[in-house]
């Protein structure tokens, strides 16, 4: 019984100790802090008893304080304080910009210690779960056209970027490629600077060389723009940007990949206006315009497009759809990602971290009762299989897939495993693509074809159906006019501006069917089956186009050529 008041007693002295050196270790780091301050020459700062308001620490998402051992401990209208194990560090540096630039508020970093940090991250408990963080990167109306009344040429964007800090170079990166109406924004390390360029109309054109000591700010203020992890340099990254102007909203997914001289990035835009074009302006006249529009108004069946990345099909699915978009149907897609929003039409993004497949998502949809099924990508015989038992089921389904031309998505389908009783059913027509450079409208004149070229063009077009209005015109090539643009201001001296589809497009006809239902089909056999059924190729539709001034016969030589 006596011995309670010593045990109590002794529990007292030993907190008291660990108390007391619990204070001289947080004294040790604190003078340590100290000193570095003073080393570095900038202020310090202990956050031990500091009030922390949520507006402060929300000011900076938890994840990147954590990431950059930064806190913000003070936030007003004209002063942001921030406290940093590492204030003079790039990555401080930059948030230090990005918050001058979106705040229009003095920044100033202090040191502070190891225990000062913690008891800062510790107040993001306090942070209520409505509190938003800012994800789009707004670019004034003000900054837009300042940057965009001073890039005229590609030379301007260098120009630009001489003597702008990071956040203003970020922005004229951005809006110079905006105002290119480019769909690409490279930026390349290499081994004595960093390369700048903009794929304009499929073609990517150097737009900046700068020093390399830019590349790790730039690349850290993309990174941080975009959400990516600043500190991993040596695997790849995805990320996406938001950037908000007058009247128009741009997302923007974000590449990173290392390279042998630093990190590779690529930002893809993506803009709202894109999903402006009407099914009836994708380029597609003739017959091939009626055969398309004809299955495209049926009930139920499938509809593929195919090409290469960066041929133009995701806009022709979009075309179909919103040719389709009536108040008594219901669209479900299942896309990755989802490029575009379109109203009345419900989209589903892939999810593979969570499992969420094409395949398993299409399950989904289905019990959704769609109309009209979209399918970003048909990549596998589970998804193959799931697109085609709905369109055998009353529902249309649009996809795409990745072959080189139209006769190649029937031998696609059978080396997956498709099974050739329901393909044949199932399949209403195959779209082939490419995207050609438009001749620039303001400096657009006569030029004369090579012999040997104009003799090529003759060649192709001798196989066109007989009969057509194609054949017609084809025949009466000693009167035509072929253009090409000499190069202007409008055009940035390309002597291109802007783009249109070539198209092949066949459908279904008992001959084909029989061939499929063989099992044993090559994409030879179809192209010859297509073209015994009236089907014109990409490269004829293509030198029809530059019959009528549209494009070059050059440009039609370098996207396609005749098999």
């Amino acid at each position: 019984m006596s011995s309670a008041p010593l045990k109590i007693a002794s529990d007292d002295v030993r907190e008291a100790y660990k108390e007391k050196k619990r204070q001289l270790e947080v004294e040790a780091l604190e003078g340590e802090a100290q000193a570095q301050a003073a080393e570095l020459g900038v202020p310090y700062i202990s956050l031990g008893d500091f009030p922390i308001g949520v507006e402060a620490i929300g000011m900076i998402p938890e994840a990147r304080a954590r990431e950059l051992k930064t806190v913000c401990f003070l936030a007003t209208d004209q002063d942001i304080r921030l406290g940093s194990l590492q204030p003079e560090s790039d990555d401080v540096q930059n948030l230090v910009e990005e918050l001058q630039s979106e705040r229009k508020a003095t920044v100033a970093v202090y040191q502070i210690s190891e225990e000062s940090l913690k008891r800062a991250l510790a107040a993001y408990k306090k942070l209520p779960k409505f509190v938003a963080i800012k994800t789009n990167y707004e670019i004034t109306d003000s900054e837009f056209e300042n940057y965009q009344s001073r890039v005229h040429s590609f030379a301007d964007v260098a120009g630009l970027l001489k003597d702008v800090n990071m956040t203003e170079a970020f922005t004229a990166i951005l809006v110079g490629g905006i105002v290119s109406d480019a769909s690409d924004i490279h930026i390349e390390a290499e081994e004595t600077d960093v390369k700048i360029r903009y794929r304009i109309d499929g073609i990517l054109q150097d737009a900046a060389s700068v020093p390399k000591d830019f590349w790790k700010k730039i690349i850290s203020r993309i990174k941080v723009v975009a959400k990516m992890k600043i500190n991993v340099t040596n695997t790849p990254q995805d990320g996406r940007i938001t950037i908000q102007l007058k009247g128009e909203k741009i997302e923007i997914r974000v590449s990173s990949v290392p390279t042998s001289y630093g990190e590779s990035v690529v930002m893809r835009l993506l803009r709202g206006s894109a999903t402006a074009m009407a099914f009836e302006d994708l380029g597609i006249r003739g017959r091939a315009y009626q055969d398309l529009k004809r299955e495209v108004e049926r009930p139920n069946g499938m509809i593929m497009t195919t090409g290469p990345t960066g041929s133009g099909k995701t806009t022709t699915l979009y075309a179909i759809l919103k040719k389709l978009n009536t108040p008594g149907v219901k669209i479900l897609t299942m896309e990755d990602p989802i490029e575009y929003k379109l109203a009345g039409v419900n989209q589903s993004q892939v999810d593979a971290e969570a499992g969420y497949s094409f395949a398993r998502g299409l399950r989904s949809l289905l019990r959704q009762d769609p109309d009209i099924l979209m399918i970003g990508e048909v990549r596998d015989l589970e998804t193959a299989e799931i697109a085609i038992q709905a369109a055998l089921t009353g529902h249309l389904v649009v996809s795409t897939l990745h072959t080189n031309d139209a006769a190649g998505a029937i031998p696609r389908f059978l080396s997956m495993g498709v099974k050739p009783f329901l393909l044949a059913p199932a399949l209403n027509a195959v779209i082939g693509q490419r995207l050609v450079r438009r001749v620039c409208e303001e400096c657009k004149e006569e030029v004369a074809l090579e012999p040997a070229v104009l003799e090529r063009v003759k060649e192709i077009l001798s196989s066109l159906p007989e009969g057509s209005e194609e054949k017609a015109k084809a025949n009466d090539l000693a009167s035509v006019k072929f253009v090409h643009g000499r190069g202007c201001a409008a055009c940035r001296s390309l002597g291109y501006k802007g783009r249109v589809g070539i198209y092949e497009i066949f459908t279904m006809s008992a001959d084909i069917e029989r061939v499929i239902l063989s099992g044993k089909v090559s994409e030879y056999e179809m192209r010859e089956l297509a073209a015994q059924g009236g089907m014109i190729s990409m490269v004829q539709d293509g030198l029809l186009k530059a019959i009528d001034g549209i494009t070059t016969v050059d440009e039609v030589f370098r996207v396609a050529e005749e098999k």
